[in-house]
């Protein structure tokens, strides 16, 4: 399943011209945070969906990739229905991000799944660009050493066909080893928090 956040032609024009240079795109692998992760009533982003922020300000590349990941990169052991009636300074509560510790009011209003100990935010969530596409005429980013060109967003038939699907459907920069696989284990940080890839102490954010 895929769910954009955003998409402007002028992102677009921006990844075309890295493209056209014959240049790999600077930036690609830098962490972001989804814009999405901004509003106290987002609850996570699932794991069995790809997710394309393509006006991110926070990438050179413009370009937030949420690749089959689970909860909120600001919170990795997420909060339990229970958790909601702690203080918000609780180190079980969620926080927006930049917000940790500065009150009530910055305090995420829903429950949040935690993160999957093998989908962690390092490996899932990153700044990418588009590598390929179904448009021969369209021209694409160059992946660099240790990513691989990956299908995320596949072509709908043409009833379905919609501008801003057409102009985010291909392939995305992935980091080599990571494609996704919905039969790996569904351990979570919650659950397992001194597993590699979940951050300690116990709610700190990453």
């Amino acid at each position: 399943m895929l769910r954009t956040l955003s998409c402007t032609v002028p992102v677009i024009a921006f990844m075309a011209m890295l493209a056209s240079t014959g240049c790999e795109p600077e930036g690609i692998g830098d962490p972001c945070v989804p814009e999405d992760e901004y509003h106290a009533n987002f609850s996570n982003f699932a794991v069995s969906e790809a997710n394309i922020e393509s006006r991110s300000f926070q990438c050179e590349t413009r370009l937030c990739l949420v690749n089959h990941f689970q909860g909120r990169v600001s919170c990795p052991y997420g909060q339990t229905p229970e958790n909601l009636s702690l203080p918000a300074d609780a180190p079980e509560r969620c926080r927006l991000p930049g917000t940790d510790g500065l009150g009530a009011g910055e305090s995420i209003d829903v429950a949040v799944k935690p993160w999957l100990v093998e989908r962690s935010a390092k490996d899932s969530v990153y700044c990418s660009c588009r590598c390929d596409g179904p448009d021969p005429n369209a021209t694409y980013c160059e992946c660099p050493s240790g990513y691989a060109c990956e299908e995320l967003v596949p072509t709908l038939g043409a009833s379905q066909k919609s501008s801003t699907r057409q102009q985010l459907a291909g392939s995305y920069c992935i980091k080599a080893g990571t494609k996704y696989q919905p039969s790996v284990s569904t351990r979570d940080c919650q659950t397992h928090p001194d597993a590699e890839g979940c951050p300690t102490p116990h709610g700190e954010n990453p």
